[in-house]
């Protein structure tokens, strides 16, 4: 039986314009889009009014939900990004199946308080501490899939191949936990008791060049082309990786990838910080895709990746929150341009509209949903609608509310969240979860040394 919720949007974001008065009729059953009707100056009869600018549902592309229990931690004194990976470690090895279900639930719901409908999830705890694999080899992925599900927001799971220290070197104490041994062991792995649904899809992740050693790559690759599947890589996100790259195999990392089959339209490289004008186009070329991660990569001092030139080669461009310092794709969308403008002392370099595209369309293609991110009939039901009358957004008239969304919002203007044409935030609050506060500082509390 199908069953169909309309949503009165008082403005609506259709790809590239700003449309005031659009009813959208959403079939709950199948959780797609059926009929969109412009021109509707009020709220049809039993229609449901989300008030403000609706979007489609953001995609955070590339996500490490155990991460958010390092925020704030981590602001303490300097450092470098393998001094926060210290630290990092330390949290990693006190996840057990439960509290990793506690600390991603409540993550991902407040994703979901951010207007973020589905999350790439880049997966690489998979053992217990000392490397032991648990009864259940899959227990860690599953209790990610688990957490999605309670927060209502649609989940691929990146099961990420993570087998050595670096460059051959085999895994240290704190990285037992994520090693296979080999990328046979984690293909049978990852391949035993995996079901896709409507809800999570499953695909894969070479951790870097220097956690997957050269001979392994082809492996990955070909377990993700085989099924179809989304591929993220780590790459090139410090300088050091990259010499050491060249020392272990006289290549950059992206020249690695390409000689062992990994880039390609269904590839992602997260980072892409420190690139040679080489690099550039072999991504381009490959139309292998870029995650930009801008609020972490300006937390960890990484530096600014060539976002502009990748996507004039070729790169489609997606965003993602990735160690969580902050949760918010509107900030990574305007980090991204005004990042840019630093750099280059020039303004512009993007619209509202493409880094929304990044944010939205562009960041589900590159998780395996090419049908989400728009609002049209036969596209997901996913909308997140962000309010035009907060202090940070008043005064913006309608028809710039692509430039109010990226330029002056923030998460906390995300008033709904619908997904599969169900609403999972109402008025700010998230339905199944009231308190997501609360959860938040539970599950971090418990995995406080």
């Amino acid at each position: 039986m199908t069953r169909t919720t309309t949503y009165w949007m008082e403005h609506a974001w259709l790809d590239s314009y700003v449309e005031p008065g659009v009813a959208v009729d959403a079939d709950t059953t199948t959780g797609r889009i059926t009929a969109v009707r412009t021109g509707t100056d009020t709220p049809p009869p039993g229609s449901v009014s989300l008030r403000g600018l609706t979007l489609p549902g953001l995609a955070n592309a590339h996500s490490h939900a155990f991460h958010r229990a390092l925020r704030s931690t981590v602001q303490v004194g300097s450092g470098t990004f393998w001094t926060w990976r210290e630290v990092m470690y330390s949290v990693a090895s006190r996840l057990t199946p439960d509290s990793y279900h506690a600390l991603a639930r409540a993550v991902y719901g407040e994703m979901a308080l951010a207007g973020i409908t589905a999350v790439g999830e880049f997966h690489y705890v998979h053992h217990a501490p000392g490397g032991k694999p648990y009864a259940n080899p899959n227990a860690m992925g599953e209790a990610l899939v688990a957490a999605a599900s309670d927060a209502g927001i649609r989940l691929t799971l990146l099961d990420t191949a993570y087998l050595s220290s670096g460059f051959g070197e085999a895994p240290n104490q704190h990285q037992l936990r994520f090693s296979d041994k080999t990328a046979e062991a984690w293909a049978a792995r990852v391949s035993s008791g995996l079901v896709d649904s409507d809800f999570v899809r499953h695909g894969a992740a070479v951790h870097s060049v220097r956690a997957v050693p050269a001979s392994e790559l082809s492996t990955v690759a070909k377990w993700a082309q085989e099924r179809q599947a989304p591929l993220h890589v780590h790459l090139s996100e410090q300088t050091a990786e990259n010499d050491a790259c060249r020392a272990a195999y006289g290549c950059t990392p992206t020249q690695l990838l390409a000689d062992h089959g990994v880039l390609g339209p269904d590839t992602t490289g997260v980072h892409n910080t420190h690139l040679t004008p080489s690099d550039i186009a072999l991504l381009g070329d490959s139309g292998t895709g870029t995650c930009m991660c801008p609020t972490t990569e300006r937390d960890l001092a990484d530096g600014i990746g060539p976002a502009v030139a990748l996507q004039r080669a070729g790169s489609p461009l997606s965003l993602g929150s990735d160690s969580h310092a902050v949760i918010d794709l509107f900030e990574e969308a305007r980090a991204m341009e005004l990042n840019e403008r630093l750099r280059s002392r020039t303004r512009g370099h993007w619209t509202a509209a493409a880094l929304l595209r990044a944010a939205s369309a562009d960041g589900h293609a590159a998780l395996g949903r090419p049908d989400a991110g728009v609002i049209e009939p036969g596209a997901l039901a996913d909308f997140a609608t962000v309010a035009l009358d907060s202090v940070r957004t008043a005064g913006a008239v309608p028809i710039l509310g692509a430039e109010t969304a990226v330029f002056a919002a923030s998460a906390v203007d995300v008033r709904h969240t619908v997904v599969a044409g169900r609403q999972v935030v109402r008025d700010g609050t998230h339905l199944a979860m009231p308190d997501v506060g609360a959860e938040l500082a539970a599950a971090v509390a418990g995995l406080r040394g």
